[in-house]
């Protein structure tokens, strides 16, 4: 039986009580179904996976676009999806929370709202602004039923202030401000990790590993991680695959890395009956 959006809902929160879970980033229905076939238990959305499936760069698309895709990830799996949602898309904390319920309205278990500004010279906003954004998101979700899980993002790995006091300040902040889960992006050493689980417990923190790392799921647990999502790294595996593929054929007339392709047979086999 398929589950209802509340079920889903109610499943995601649980995932975040005890244990660490992987949320892998799908980037479309098809990732989005192999993922499931594979035995994750929630997905999220990866902005940058589904901005190049576009042809796009990360942070060029469109709120309609977003929503839209946000829909068919949702459609296309019985998982609980969280949104990658980016800084809200709204200038101020009304549009936010306008934004949010068009979000909570396309059935994700759970959105994430970052602080950066999108300014190459001041790349976070204050603390003061990505509360207020956080508290408008907050309010619209609880208007809906409260049931959409909502994750407080620090950005500032990201955005080249790699300062942990102020990472930690502004988690502390977004957790106060309503966020039920804590992420910040960027954070790689067991120090800063530890430090950011402590700052914020009881609260979960999101974890991203989105390249070859020290850490497996066992460590990032052990650490008090609740969950590691992998950003765009899924797609940039994939797309990895077709650009040497590609280049092989391009640059010396050779198929030999087609050795490494699925076999139509397993593809069509496994989304047999997905519909």
């Amino acid at each position: 039986m398929t589950p209802t959006t509340e079920q889903k809902r109610a499943t995601f929160h649980a995932l975040h009580r005890q244990g660490c879970f992987v949320l892998p980033n799908p980037w479309d229905a098809g990732s989005a179904r192999m993922l499931q076939g594979l035995g994750f238990k929630a997905l999220a959305s990866t902005s940058s996976g589904h901005a190049w499936s576009l042809g796009q760069p990360d942070g060029s698309i469109s709120r309609e676009m977003t929503l839209e895709h946000l829909r068919s990830l949702v459609a296309a799996t019985d998982l609980p999806v969280n949104a990658d949602f980016e800084s809200g898309f709204g200038l101020g904390p009304q549009e936010v929370a306008e934004s949010v319920r068009m979000a909570v309205d396309t059935g994700v278990a759970g959105l994430s709202i970052e602080d950066s500004s999108g300014d190459a010279a001041n790349p976070l906003r204050s603390i003061e602004e990505a509360v207020a954004r956080l508290r408008a998101a907050r309010a619209a979700i609880d208007e809906a039923g409260g049931g959409t899980l909502l994750v407080g993002r620090a950005e500032n790995f990201f955005v080249g202030r790699p300062d942990l006091d102020d990472t930690i300040a502004r988690l502390k902040a977004y957790a106060e401000a309503g966020a039920d889960c804590l992420y910040a992006p960027g954070i790689r050493s067991a120090a800063q990790i530890r430090a950011v689980v402590a700052a914020v417990a009881p609260k979960p923190v999101n974890l991203l590993i989105g390249g070859a790392s020290e850490w497996s799921l066992q460590d990032a647990e052990a650490m008090g991680v609740r969950r590691i999502s992998v950003g765009g790294a899924l797609a940039r595996a994939a797309w990895g695959g077709f650009l040497h593929a590609a280049r092989s054929i391009a640059e010396t007339g050779r198929f030999d890395a087609f050795a490494q392709a699925t076999p139509g047979a397993e593809l069509n086999g496994f989304f047999q009956g997905k519909d």
